[in-house]
């Protein structure tokens, strides 16, 4: 089962439900230390080479030159003016990535990303999240949506599946899918064809019930019928950075690309695909990666995160990513899931089995999160890589 990503956004309990929703969207800026944060939705991480060479001259326009991926397959600009919002959107409207300016911040869509590509999976998803998106645009009931709320569409292979969406679709031999409602262990049937609409139902139905109860399926499983059908185990991976027969796999650092990265992307595929793990697939590409991204497994860069940390955050007691690049390039293999958190929220942290790494001031707090249970050590900056290295190995 491929690690739970982690992501960039952090998600608000079930009680903050009538405080409102304040996930910020491309019209609705965030502010933060290093500038405005802008957060423009990609359903099913879906860009043409013309819409990212768009994003990578908003990024240096605006921006601080770089685009971050989220777990989500969306992307982010950062240190943007607080006032840019309406030209912003001008042009993002323009290259056809603001739809909707009631809905852009519901149209969290992930999607195998190899779906179509590599001969795997029972459907090729893209159709879904076409119509999908589409049918989410057009429903003034989704408009409540919260701006987390996720929708997963896995080709059959379990990779997507595995992320615990709100609402999942699941590939069947023969066509139809499978749908799952939060963290279910039982799935509803959809006939073929019914796969975007059903979904779509699923989430309309949770925000009736909902009310001011809970932003996520999740959070209030009670609400919501499951269905009967039992569920195949989410056996797939997340995909390994390096070629393919269908194109390419990249890895970044942190999520984060440069513009003239973005534009190296572009010229090199027609079509990109942000994953939920922050790598990019590149379909049909055989030309050479930008420098600066993984294109080969077995790094230890897999599987490690990261919050923005200082100086992006003022609540950070570090320079995460400075301290956790360095800790990451003194290492010698991957291992287990590990995130750098600058405070005690550890904003983006993943589920499941994982090395919790947090700021503390006077260095790190080293805690590998076992199924056993957690065992925490107190370290200094300097001891912090090797420590880390040997929870990655034994969590």
């Amino acid at each position: 089962m491929p690690p739970a990503p982690a992501a960039a956004e952090s998600r608000p309990g079930p009680s903050d439900r009538e405080r409102g929703d304040a996930c910020p969207g491309a019209l609705r800026l965030h502010p933060a230390d290093d500038g405005a944060l802008a957060r423009v939705r990609l359903p099913g991480g879906l860009l043409t080479d013309r819409q990212a060479l768009v994003l990578a001259g908003l990024a240096e326009r605006w921006g601080d030159g770089a685009l971050e991926l989220t777990s989500r397959g969306n992307v982010q600009l950062r240190g943007l003016p607080a006032d840019s919002g309406a030209e912003l959107g001008d042009a993002l409207r323009a290259a056809g990535l603001l739809p909707s300016e009631t809905h852009e911040r519901v149209r969290n869509i992930v999607a195998s990303p190899l779906s179509g590509l590599d001969g795997r999976g029972y459907a090729d998803v893209r159709a879904w999240v076409r119509e999908l998106d589409q049918r989410l645009c057009a429903s003034p009931a989704a408009a409540g949506l919260a701006g987390l709320f996720l929708f997963a569409l896995d080709d059959g292979r379990g990779d997507v599946a595995a992320l615990d969406a709100d609402v999942t679709l699941i590939a069947t031999p023969g066509g139809g899918a499978l749908l799952r409602l939060g963290r279910a262990v039982t799935a509803r049937r959809v006939a073929a064809g019914d796969e975007a609409s059903a979904a779509l139902a699923a989430a309309e139905e949770f925000i009736a019930a909902a009310g001011a109860k809970a932003w996520f399926v999740r959070d209030a499983p009670e609400l919501v019928d499951p269905g009967a059908e039992p569920l195949p185990p989410p056996t797939g991976t997340a995909p390994e950075p390096g070629r393919f027969d269908g194109g390419l796999v990249v890895g970044t650092r942190f999520g984060r690309l440069s513009a003239a990265q973005l534009r190296q992307l572009a010229a090199a595929a027609p079509e990109l695909r942000i994953t939920p793990w922050r790598s990019v697939v590149l379909p049909g590409a055989t030309g050479p990666a930008p420098a600066g991204l993984r294109t080969a497994p077995g790094s230890p860069w897999e599987r490690a995160t990261a919050c923005t940390g200082a100086p992006g955050c003022a609540k950070s007691l570090a320079d995460v990513r400075t301290d956790a690049a360095r800790a990451l390039d003194l290492a010698v293999e991957p291992g287990a899931p590990v995130h750098w958190s600058g405070c005690e929220r550890r904003c983006g942290h993943p589920a499941g089995a994982w090395v919790d790494v947090l700021a503390t001031g006077a260095g790190y707090r080293v805690t590998a999160h076992r199924m056993s249970g957690p065992t925490s050590q107190d370290l200094t900056t300097e001891q912090m890589a090797e420590a880390v290295a040997e929870a990655r190995r034994t969590t």
